[in-house]
């Protein structure tokens, strides 16, 4: 009886890791893009944005996503917040889109046209991407960061 039991547990402990893409070796980061953003009608003071994802699996595994958490920083200013929990699986070496609401953060975003109207000779702004993707209780975040500049010169070659 206690060689079935050991045998099982075994036999489930191998599968659980064996199922778990971000632990095998060799697991890349899904790639994280914007593809839309669109204002949604408000129901209050705080305006709300519908934020497209492409997410692209550059891995053998497929990704079964059970939520995704987003934050959009301009400048070190968290504005804009989003969270999504009904989304599709992304099959290996595949890609899909999701769709997600975002609120703005009403204090952060004075805090951020503040510091832009004291900086006026400002040029560029700097943006910061953070993606946490859940892939399931048993397995770790899956956390994509994108970091750039946003050109603010309007001159054209």
């Amino acid at each position: 009886m206690n060689k079935i039991f050991f045998t099982s547990f075994l036999v489930t402990i191998a599968f659980i890791f064996s199922s778990c893409a971000p632990l095998q070796p060799g697991f890349e980061t899904p790639v994280v893009s914007i593809s839309s953003v669109e204002a949604l009608p408000s129901q209050g003071v705080v305006p709300q944005f519908e934020i497209g994802l492409h997410i692209v699996n550059p891995n053998r595994t497929a990704l079964n996503l059970k939520g995704v958490v987003y934050t959009i920083s301009l400048e070190g200013h968290k504005l804009l917040t989003g969270v999504a929990n009904e989304l599709p699986v992304i099959e290996a070496y595949g890609e899909g889109d999701i769709l997600l609401n975002a609120s703005v953060d009403l204090l952060s975003s004075i805090g951020f046209f503040t510091d832009l109207i004291r900086n006026q000779s400002l040029e560029k702004i700097s943006y910061q991407i953070d993606v946490k993707l859940d892939v399931g209780t048993l397995y770790p975040f899956i956390r994509v960061t994108k970091e750039g500049e946003l050109s603010l010169n309007s001159k054209t070659p």
